[in-house]
């Protein structure tokens, strides 16, 4: 375990303050929720996400959409890309998403990109193609995203909604 060299004080509420620098780092946001657990005396803080309880029936999904439609489809929480499904697969999963799409999730975009251009779904990776996204939302709460690619043809209006689809079908799929 990292040490950080922080010693925080126990408020009277059982409160303790996780510094800024930290929160940074961690990309923890004013609201998010954290899973806490107990290993040994140590007590571990992990930031949580809906949409990682939903990975098995967000790969499920994603193959069997791609089965149809045949472009890649990615499925995020609001940190890293949980299911890929078409060629991107091993390029994308389990990578940090870009600001870009960061701030698409957070302002609960959906939307269709019908001419060819470079874009940024990870930090990484820069594609060119076309693309459709459509933010995951549950109980008010922007969780994640669905985005459709293609490298070689436009997205089609039937895919653009089977992108808003799938968010709703994920978004439903999680729960109370």
């Amino acid at each position: 375990m990292k040490t950080t060299g922080v010693i925080r004080r126990i408020d009277e509420l059982g409160r303790i303050v996780i510094p800024k620098e930290i929160r940074k780092n961690l990309r923890i946001k004013n609201g998010e929720s954290l899973e806490i657990f107990v290993e040994g005396d140590s007590v571990i803080l992990k930031k949580f996400s809906q949409i990682e309880s939903l990975e098995n029936v967000s790969v499920n999904y994603v193959e069997v959409f791609n089965q149809i439609i045949k472009h890649n489809i990615i499925v995020t929480d609001r940190d890293k890309v949980v299911a890929v499904s078409g060629p991107l697969k091993k390029k994308y999963l389990n990578k940090e998403i870009s600001e870009f799409t960061e701030r698409s999730i957070e302002r609960r975009d959906s939307f269709s990109e019908k001419q060819k251009k470079e874009f940024k779904i990870i930090k990484e990776e820069e594609e060119n193609g076309y693309y459709t996204f459509a933010s995951i939302v549950n109980n008010g709460d922007a969780i994640g995203s669905v985005i459709i690619i293609s490298t070689d043809v436009p997205i089609t209006d039937v895919e653009d909604k089977m992108c808003i689809i799938l968010s709703k079908l994920l978004s439903n799929s999680l729960p109370e």
